[in-house]
């Protein structure tokens, strides 16, 4: 892999086996990690891609669950077998299972349907935020640290984040509240396909989502002790973008209880067309 986003495309460039008995199976490599855990982005990406070769042309995501069962091992490549639930006159269902060793590490079912009309509104962006271009990379804030972790973050990424407020890596700064918003875009140009985009808009969705929980309680990632996992996701796919354009990512907890923390986000493009909502709960264990 020549860099980031070249090892992004080959992860999501799955192998079909050929198996067609009662479910479609298909291959994948997990990309390394510096916590050596697969990144829950790829493995929901993965899952889309191959229940997306199970349809026929022209029929598209617009929503998927998933639930992380076990860590993922990045040594290891991963199976997806492909459930073909409903084809419908407008609409298909599938579900994904993600195996490594024989055992599954996530469950997916994503919803496809044809282009249509109807209703059309939305929420609208907010215009009053400074430009990516403005905006410090993670190499730039993380200069300095000769950590795995921060490598992996400020050079290792195929996606460019930019935090509007400052990011929680080492220091939660601005006060303890609920909320953050950072541009984020691909590291170079993605081919054209538009399920492509889709699927790395999943990949992208699982970044920072769980960081309003933490910063709601001033928890920057460098806390000792500090353990977070997520349990599931969910995303609702209402407009194409292309992710190697800018994108803003507004996101917010609403709670957090019993050792879960719920969060929420919104995607947007730089015109303020919303592309995408995003919800996850993880859990989270602080040192008592």
């Amino acid at each position: 892999m020549s860099d980031p986003l070249s090892g992004l495309l080959e992860t999501l460039d799955l192998t079909d086996t050929g198996a067609r008995t009662s479910e479609d199976i298909f291959t994948g490599p997990s990309q390394w990690m510096p916590h050596g855990r697969v990144f829950g982005g790829q493995v929901l990406a993965q899952a889309l891609v191959a229940a997306q070769r199970t349809l026929e042309p022209g029929r598209h995501p617009h929503s998927l669950h998933g639930y992380f069962l076990r860590p993922g091992d990045v040594a290891q490549p991963i199976t997806f077998s492909v459930d073909r639930i409903h084809d419908g006159r407008s609409f298909s269902t599938r579900r994904t299972q993600a195996y490594q060793e024989g055992k599954p590490i996530l469950s997916m079912i994503a919803s496809f349907q044809d282009e249509d009309g109807g209703l059309d509104h939305q929420i609208d962006m907010p215009h009053d935020l400074p430009d990516p271009e403005s905006l410090p990379t993670a190499a730039d804030v993380l200069a300095g640290f000769d950590h795995p972790v921060a490598r992996g973050w400020s050079s290792g990424r195929p996606f460019d984040l930019r935090y509007v407020t400052s990011p929680i890596y080492m220091s939660v700064e601005g006060g303890s509240v609920p909320h953050q918003a950072l541009w984020l875009k691909s590291i170079g140009p993605m081919p054209d396909d538009p399920d492509l985009h889709r699927a790395a808009l999943v990949y992208a969705s699982d970044y920072s989502i769980q960081e309003s929980v933490l910063r709601a309680h001033g928890l920057p990632w460098a806390t000792p002790g500090l353990k977070v996992a997520s349990l599931d996701h969910a995303m609702w796919l209402h407009r194409f973008g292309r992710v190697d354009e800018w994108m803003l990512y507004l996101q917010e907890s609403p709670t957090a209880v019993g050792g879960r923390g719920l969060s929420q986000g919104r995607i947007y493009n730089r015109a303020g067309v919303l592309l995408a909502t995003v919800a996850q709960e993880i859990t989270v264990r602080i040192p008592s």
